[in-house]
């Protein structure tokens, strides 16, 4: 009977740390987006939050003459509480009343380039109110091999702070890159329109030149016969 008693709170313990792995990275609270803003247009979105939370908003303008943009977020209320004019990228972070948070992007000073912005929302304490340790309430008792289980749920929260992490960083280095590549492939076809006008001049004049030639040694011959 002890031995059914141990295994039993064994397998207790392994399904209860394993539902804890698998709440722990099912969920998500980053998100990131990119769209096109015309120009002489506004784009503005609407992101719900707690009290007490925290909204962390990154952007960077990937594509379009002068890489600028104006960007303000508002709160519930309506009071504006950041705003940036004509800049290429921004990361802002608030603390968050209850209700839903504006923020916009706006290029109604260009009438010619649209621009392609990236952003990702990064939500923090944005917990439902359960305690995300009720789960040991089935494991009292299960001191098998002196496992901690407040050692396992802090390794667990570690790995996914840090996985989280990886993931945000990834995302920002991909939208340098596309910046970066849209960048380059600008100054590409620049140079190849300045090389291919530097040749063009460079035959026009050299045919210039070679006329002007001709004409003094064809006035000389004329001139002695």
């Amino acid at each position: 009977l002890r031995w059914s008693a141990s295994v039993l709170r064994a397998l207790l313990l392994l399904v209860s740390v394993c539902v804890s792995l698998a709440g722990a990275f099912s969920q998500s609270l980053d998100s990131d987006f990119t769209f096109t803003l015309p120009p002489g247009h506004k784009e503005c979105f609407f992101q719900t939050m707690r009290k007490d939370a925290s909204l962390e908003i990154e952007y960077q303008v990937l594509d379009g003459a002068g890489l600028d943009v104006d960007f303000y977020l508002s709160s519930p209320s309506g009071h504006v509480l950041v705003s940036d004019f004509r800049k290429s990228d921004g990361v802002h972070t608030v603390e968050t009343e209850e209700g839903d948070y504006m923020f916009c992007f706006d290029n109604t000073f260009s009438t010619v380039s649209e621009k392609i912005i990236f952003f990702e929302l990064i939500l923090d304490n944005m917990d439902d109110g359960q305690d995300p340790e009720d789960w040991k309430e089935f494991v009292q008792g299960a001191d098998l091999l002196d496992m901690k289980l407040e050692d396992i749920m802090d390794t667990i929260n570690s790995v996914k702070a840090r996985l989280g992490k990886s993931l945000q960083i990834q995302t920002v280095l991909r939208a340098f890159e596309a910046r970066d590549r849209n960048l380059q492939e600008s100054n590409y076809e620049r140079v190849n329109v300045w090389s291919c006008t530097n040749v063009v001049l460079m035959v026009v004049v050299s045919c210039i030149q070679v006329y002007l030639l001709r004409s003094l040694f064809d006035d000389k011959r004329k001139t002695r016969t």
